[in-house]
């Protein structure tokens, strides 16, 4: 049985690397075990850990839903000046979504489900669920 998920990014600059990713999940980190280390639980038992060290050609994209892509783009965009980046979006595919990168070369994608009904209840299991 499977109960929590990490993913871990690696940043080469761990001042930098924590604002960034405390700016793009718009919060501070929930555990800081040492230095260059620090841990956001995303949704419930999902941890994103950002660590110092040299980023991996091979992994990602990490994938993050949102309520709605374009305004999260918009605000990322202004708050961390990351390029604009396509939203795609198919008929035959649930969800509308983009990819960009960190400053480290990670790759991060983002993708909002094109039902509300879906949207509402993927929030709702998130804000009901507990710890």
């Amino acid at each position: 049985m499977i109960y929590e998920v990490t993913i871990q990014i690696r940043v080469m600059d761990m001042v930098e690397g924590q604002k960034w990713y405390r700016t793009l999940l718009n919060r501070e980190p929930d555990f800081v075990p040492h230095k260059g280390f620090a841990e956001w639980e995303i949704i419930p038992r999902c941890w994103l850990q950002v660590a110092e060290g040299v980023p991996s050609d091979a992994s990602g994209p990490l994938r993050l839903g949102v309520p709605n892509i374009k305004t999260t783009r918009d605000r990322l965009m202004r708050e961390l000046e990351i390029e604009d980046f396509e939203i795609h979006e198919r008929p035959e595919v649930p969800v509308k979504w983009g990819t960009f990168t960190d400053p480290w070369g990670n790759r991060i994608g983002l993708f909002e489900y094109l039902s509300e009904e879906e949207k509402e209840y993927k929030m709702n299991a998130i804000l009901t669920s507990k710890k």
